[in-house]
């Protein structure tokens, strides 16, 4: 699939709104260099072109929830945006970045194409409303402690600005001791709700402070909930890949190693297509 198409909200909505070819919404969890983002952009829009699926590349400018005081964060707000501008030039990709603060929201939209709201801040009425208030479409993270259908509420909160443009993301549920589960039944249940579903697989594979001051993560499981994930009835996946996710800044653990993309996504399409054949 050209990307070329996918540079207006639009065009971007019509694509992520097809149920006939899954998304993809993929990246480095945090910028870790102005250089970086772009090697991994380059490989991610080959991948995705290769394959006729829409993409998304995500990373963020500032990581504030951190297991410790000393994890890496990333460029900061100003910086940061200013990288992914370039990205979105450079490359010709949409962009994802998460905010935090209703204070960020108005300058991310500048650049980004899909706002994030952090699993942990989904619950936050203001911050949800001010992100869909600027028509921008917006991913909500389902929170690891909360239902999936107590997400229902939060998804009215955004359309209540009257933004229907919205993306709901499970990234597992807090089963205790570092671990997070990932429950199938979910995926139906969110997409009750008439908006696209995603899945970040790479996030539901996260031990959240699992190696003392930062957080571990089983990727191995990653090529077992993917196809899982799909055969569910998913319309896009959210994963963070990395060239070499044991030096990466954050997230390592957890992340997908970017020469295996192809591999799993060729797998995940046929997946989708033998669901839709039932």
């Amino acid at each position: 699939m050209s990307t070329a198409g996918l540079l207006t909200t639009d065009g971007l909505w019509r694509a992520l709104t097809r149920r006939d070819r899954l998304f993809l919404i993929a990246g480095p969890c945090v910028i870790e260099s102005p250089a970086h983002p772009h090697r991994v952009a380059a490989r991610v829009k080959a991948v995705a072109e290769e394959l006729g699926m829409a993409c998304v590349f995500k990373a963020s400018y500032d990581k504030a929830n951190r297991s410790s005081l000393g994890s890496y964060r990333g460029p900061g707000l100003e910086r940061g945006l200013e990288i992914l501008a370039e990205v979105r030039e450079r490359h010709r990709l949409p962009i994802l970045t998460d905010v935090h603060e209703v204070a960020q929201v108005e300058r991310a939209a500048e650049v980004a194409d899909v706002l994030q709201i952090p699993a942990f801040l989904c619950r936050q009425t203001d911050l949800v409303r001010a992100a869909a208030a600027t028509g921008r479409i917006v991913n909500v993270k389902k929170g690891q402690f909360m239902a999936p259908w107590d997400m229902k509420p939060v998804l009215e909160k955004a359309a209540s600005t009257g933004n229907r443009r919205l993306l709901v993301t499970e990234r597992g549920f807090t089963f205790g001791y570092n671990n997070l589960v990932v429950d199938m039944r979910a995926f139906p249940v969110l997409r009750s709700f008439g908006y696209p579903v995603v899945f970040d697989v790479t996030h539901s594979v996260q031990r959240p402070g699992g190696l003392g001051d930062r957080s571990g993560g089983d990727a191995h499981f990653i090529d077992t909930l993917a196809p899982a994930g799909v055969a569910a009835g998913v319309d896009g996946v959210f994963m963070e890949v990395h060239e070499n996710p044991a030096r990466a800044l954050s997230d390592g653990p957890n992340a997908y190693r970017l020469a295996r993309l192809r591999g799993l996504l060729r797998r995940l399409l046929q997946v989708q297509q033998a669901a839709a054949a039932r």
